[in-house]
């Protein structure tokens, strides 16, 4: 119940009763409402700027998830991308060393995979932190392309192994006849007296004198391309081509073991030693062949020999004696 309000009226001397005018109760009305209301603002102002709503709090308790997660991917992603740079390093200064093999340049390792113009459409989109988003994109793809060359190149490095293993089963690795003594080497590569025209000339293979009848051997894995019998110069000889620019000549043969067209393999009997063609003693001349140019045979004993039996079959060779065949026909 509202309160009745008096004044004191000095002209009646009597108390009167206030009478509220309806003017200033809609004034009064008005001002309360805009009090009210300016305080309302004021605490929604307070509470949104220093408390968080329910639903603000679980965004900023995800958001703090997700800058977690993405800190765990980064580094993640630079983890992995140290990993490559090992491999990467073992890879070209290890493995394809070792196969002879070039490293792969760093502009093609390091090679782009389309950059920020691969995600444009995501750059141009509304998302708050898409620059973020792109730089994590980008790393990723740079990971995944040098995956992918690694791979490739291990393809190559185990190709260069499978042909590696050809390549040394086609290397004239040991010596034709059988020489453990090392006294059979009667003559080698280079400028030697010719028996028969008595003046220097190039000697190119190595004379090794031997009986009539001694076996012959393949000195690597190959394709006999040559089994010709001739009564001058070479003699009697055979041909065998190995693969990889390889190839060996077998002269003044008695008789042949394989033809034309046989796979032989290191170690196998090609024929015996004999004395034909313009030849001054029963011996075998070899030679050893790389690209169509005759190589010194010598670079290539290192099958079944220790480093002491090299070395004396490298003074046995260098001594410039007189070659045990003529071949001016040749």
């Amino acid at each position: 119940m509202s309160k009745i309000k008096y004044y004191y009226d000095t002209e009646t001397c009597k108390y009167e009763r206030v009478k509220i005018k309806k003017s200033d109760v809609v004034i009064n009305a008005l001002g309360f409402l805009s009090l009210s209301m300016v305080i309302a603002v004021g605490m929604v102002f307070v509470l949104s700027t220093y408390f968080a709503s329910p639903k603000e709090t679980a965004l900023i308790r995800e958001n703090e998830e997700l800058k977690l997660y993405y800190d765990l991917m980064q580094e993640q992603v630079a983890s992995m991308d140290d990993m490559l740079d090992v491999l990467q390093e073992k890879d070209d200064h290890v493995y394809r060393t070792v196969f002879e093999a070039e490293p792969i340049p760093q502009t093609i390792r390091e090679a782009g995979s389309g950059g920020a113009l691969k995600y444009r459409n995501l750059l141009e989109s509304d998302l708050a932190n898409k620059d973020l988003v792109v730089g994590t994109l980008n790393k990723i793809d740079k990971v995944k392309k040098k995956i992918y060359i690694q791979t490739k190149s291990y393809d190559e490095v185990m190709e260069l192994a499978r042909n590696k293993e050809d390549y040394y089963a086609a290397m004239p690795a040991m010596q034709p006849v059988s020489n453990k003594e090392l006294r059979r080497l009667s003559s080698g590569f280079g400028r030697r007296t010719d028996p028969i025209l008595k003046v220097k000339k190039m000697h190119y293979g190595t004379d090794f004198s031997a009986e009539r009848g001694t076996p012959i051997y393949a000195t690597a894995d190959g394709t006999i391309t040559k089994a010709r019998k001739d009564f001058s110069g070479l003699g009697h000889h055979i041909k065998i081509d190995h693969g990889f620019g390889f190839e060996t000549l077998y002269g003044h043969m008695s008789r042949f073991a394989v033809k034309v067209g046989q796979k032989v393999k290191r170690g196998d009997v090609i024929g015996y030693v004999g004395n034909t063609g313009k030849s001054t003693a029963p011996h075998l001349h070899y030679e050893v062949h790389v690209k169509g140019k005759a190589v010194n045979p010598i670079n290539y004993f290192y099958q079944d020999l220790t480093a002491e039996e090299y070395e004396e079959l490298l003074r046995l060779s260098s001594i410039e004696n007189q070659s045990l065949g003529s071949y001016s026909n040749r």
